[in-house]
């Protein structure tokens, strides 16, 4: 019986080459650390499309062409993973609070320039702004909170403080605790109720989207006399 020659035994057809090496591009993809940034863009879509309630790690890693155990090498769990990309909005929160320091020029401008940023970035994000402050990622838990997330959420928080502490006069630690507070309050408020329809027309009336912004900037929170014993100073 004749035997082929080799060459023709070695002879892939083009189809079959095709399909034997396309699958590998997909991991070869992140073999250089891209798979965790690309898993965070995925995640943030993903929860932006459908909420945060409803992230599945399996289909995550299906839509990017990876193994079901790649986003593992990257994130210890789906909680994990959230609780990166909260602190990606946190960071997001941040930049903007930054923006308004240096943009605005008095003290009432920069804060008025940083709600506006941070009620924009509400209505732009809702699911991750829900994700950001809704979720327990930072709330009750079993689970300690995440010090990534721990510290994106920290320093946000700071800038913020520190947007409040500058429009007020000579106020104490107590002063600017309460009312960064109070004023954080009524834009995360407002941002809650739009997001979930719950202003309605008989509660605004003739007033546009605009002045209603206005309006939940326009709080201010008079400081209060420093009581005895609690005269201690904040730097800002």
């Amino acid at each position: 019986m004749a035997v082929a020659p080799m060459s023709a035994v070695l002879t892939l057809r083009h189809d079959v080459s095709c399909v034997n090496i396309e699958p590998m591009k997909a991991e070869q993809t992140y073999h250089h650390g891209d798979l965790r940034a690309a898993l965070l863009r995925a995640a943030a879509a993903e929860i932006e499309r459908s909420g945060y309630e409803n992230l599945s790690l399996r289909e995550l890693a299906e839509s990017l062409g990876v193994s079901r155990a790649a986003p593992y090498r990257h994130f210890a769990d789906r909680r994990a993973l959230l609780a990166a990309v909260a602190a990606e909005g946190f960071d997001a929160l941040t930049a903007i609070h930054r923006k308004a320091i240096a943009s605005g020029k008095t003290p009432l401008a920069r804060l008025a320039a940083a709600g506006r940023g941070y009620l924009e970035f509400a209505l732009e994000r809702p699911q991750i702004f829900r994700l950001m402050f809704v979720s327990d990622l930072l709330g009750r838990n079993k689970l300690p909170p995440d010090p990534v997330l721990i510290k994106a959420a920290g320093e946000s928080y700071v800038v913020f403080e520190g947007l409040v502490a500058a429009t007020l006069d000579d106020p104490d630690e107590g002063t600017i605790k309460a009312a960064a507070i109070a004023i954080m309050s009524s834009t995360y408020g407002f941002a809650l109720l739009r997001m979930n329809d719950r202003l309605k027309p008989f509660m605004y009336g003739a007033l546009t989207q605009s002045e209603l912004v206005d309006a939940v900037l326009s709080i201010k929170v008079e400081a209060r006399p420093c009581a005895a014993g609690r005269k201690t100073r904040r730097k800002v």
